[in-house]
């Protein structure tokens, strides 16, 4: 598992288990409700968008209309889903400047970080106490990003948001060592998703990321990116200033 004791996961054996997503409505998230359901779980499907009612009709689900930057509100989802044992707490946004820190106005900051971090932190408070308390094998799979993982030009306050979803997840797999809870991120980088035309398909990172938790792995970066990841974060720790990270290969 990639924090917690073993690799026993919610669907292992037979028994039926439920898996709430967030940011279902569309993307990464309704992928990853499809591969799930591919592995016989019961849905609860979460979105600020009432279209997740449409994609929890088809996968035979339970829909929510709940903003996961409500602290009370996703309090009141775990309530609702005592049963579930894997969570993916994905929901995210990009807000619509791309520029500089200092370009990106005050109200953008704060509604960016509270969707993809505070988002985070509220499922998390949620769900993983309830989860602990349950002392059954559980999981959090978390959607951060490749720009939460290397600093890249651009892209507002998107990427400094990511790279504090990573640092939450790391954190939260310390504080779940020796649990039977798990925890891993997804950091992929272009997905064609609402947030861009072009990218990777969102079911083949939906299955690579539950393939990742059948297999123990803590992070999900794209291959070609892992050396610069790696390259830039040593280049800091050693003072030097941040290069522009490319892809090898």
């Amino acid at each position: 598992m990639a924090s917690g004791g073993g690799t026993t996961h919610a669907w292992s054996g037979d028994r039926p288990f439920t898996a709430v997503v967030t940011g279902a409505a569309r993307g990464i998230g309704r992928a990853l409700a499809e591969e799930l359901h591919g592995r016989g779980a019961a849905l609860v499907l979460v979105d600020v968008d009432p279209a997740v009612r449409d994609v929890a009709a088809r996968l035979g689900g339970t829909a929510e209309v709940v903003d996961v930057s409500d602290p009370e509100a996703v309090e009141w989802l775990a309530g609702r889903s005592s049963g579930a044992r894997f969570v993916c707490l994905n929901a995210g946004i990009v807000g619509p400047s791309v520029g500089a820190p200092w370009e990106v106005p005050a109200a953008e900051w704060d509604r960016v970080f509270a969707v993809n971090v505070s988002g985070v932190v509220n499922g998390l408070r949620a769900f993983v106490p309830r989860l602990l308390a349950a002392a059954e094998p559980a999981h959090v799979l978390v959607t951060a990003s490749l720009a939460g993982m290397a600093v890249l030009p651009g892209g507002g306050a998107y990427g400094p948001s990511k790279h504090a979803v990573a640092a939450l997840v790391a954190h939260a797999a310390m504080a779940l060592e020796g649990t039977p809870v798990g925890i891993s991120m997804i950091c992929p980088a272009l997905v064609a998703t609402g947030m861009s035309p072009v990218g990777a398909d969102p079911a083949d990172v939906a299955r690579e990321a539950l393939r990742a938790v059948d297999d123990g792995v803590f992070a999900v970066v794209p291959p070609e990116w892992r050396s610069a990841v790696v390259d830039q974060i040593a280049g800091v720790a050693r003072g030097e200033p941040p290069v522009l990270p490319a892809p090898s290969g």
